[in-house]
């Protein structure tokens, strides 16, 4: 069993997306373009209404799927499959976008605390003209373990006794919420094959056994590949744990759609202009 280590430590850099919604994006960015599955990675959150109010309008996607999972404040969503609901803390949202889909977040409050984060998978090239699908996932309806050193909340993947909603996906998804305790650790078998990070909302981790440069809060901690990740706690600190399988598929981009070819990004963009992209 091989032990996981620290290959690059990556500090979230200010962006804007939407109607101007302020927030650190680690993935999709210069420093970490693509980590295999994972297309990007974006944490949203603010105490100043004016970085989140005007929200995220009507706008399409095709080719991928969107994680979105709520910790403070309150989205409400709606879609061009007739989907349509309000994200509260804790809850998650996994849109699985397909050949294509027209959808809208706006906040569902006039002020106070945001934070969230969406994080995008792509999807293989026979699934990428699947239809669109609309997962909402309530936050009590996510796997939870708690000891006396660590809560894991699972929004994927399997933790000691307890499975994240989100089965059978074909990147195998692994996607925990961790809170651990000062000096406490946390221990657990990767997929050896897997592409895996860390993000640190909060605190300051030792990872692996070799000496490492000091991880900060919106710090993404990219892993190398192994089985046996370690980890411990200098103090209390709160991170996401996120892991999948590598497609080994060619990608383009084309702001909200990723396919396998520039053609199929401009065929995209055609269907969206002549408005047959969002038809079933």
């Amino acid at each position: 069993m091989s032990q996981i280590e620290i290959k690059k430590i990556i500090k979230a850099i200010n962006a804007s997306d939407g109607a101007g919604v302020k927030l650190k994006r680690s993935i999709g960015t210069p420093e970490a373009d693509y980590i295999d599955p994972f297309l990007m990675l974006d944490e949203f959150g603010s105490e100043n209404k004016d970085d989140y109010i005007a929200g995220f309008p009507p706008h399409p996607h095709r080719g991928i799927e969107t994680v979105t999972y709520m910790l403070n404040g309150e989205f409400e969503h709606q879609d061009s499959t007739g989907a349509k609901g309000i994200m509260a803390p804790g809850d998650v949202q996994w849109m699985k976008t397909g050949r294509g889909i027209i959808h809208s977040e706006m906040p569902a409050m006039s002020g106070g605390k945001l934070l969230g984060f969406q994080l995008w998978i792509n999807m293989p090239a026979k699934l990428k003209k699947n239809k669109p699908e609309y997962i909402y996932i309530k936050s009590k309806e996510l796997g939870v373990h708690s000891d006396k050193e660590k809560t894991v909340k699972v929004i994927a993947g399997s933790y000691a006794d307890v499975e994240g909603p989100e089965k059978k996906h074909n990147v195998e998804p692994i996607y925990f919420h961790v809170i651990l305790k000062e000096k406490k650790e946390f221990k657990y078998e990767v997929p050896s094959g897997h592409n895996s990070f860390i993000y640190i909302l909060k605190g300051d981790l030792k990872i692996g056994n070799k000496n490492h440069e000091k991880a900060s809060d919106s710090n993404l901690i990219l892993l190398e590949r192994g089985s046996k990740l370690q980890i411990k706690a200098n103090k209390k600190t709160e991170f996401l744990f996120i892991a999948g399988k590598p497609i080994g598929e060619p990608i383009a981009r084309g702001g909200p759609f990723v396919m396998n070819t520039k053609a199929e990004i401009l065929e995209a963009i055609q269907d969206y202009n002549n408005g047959t992209f969002a038809k079933y």
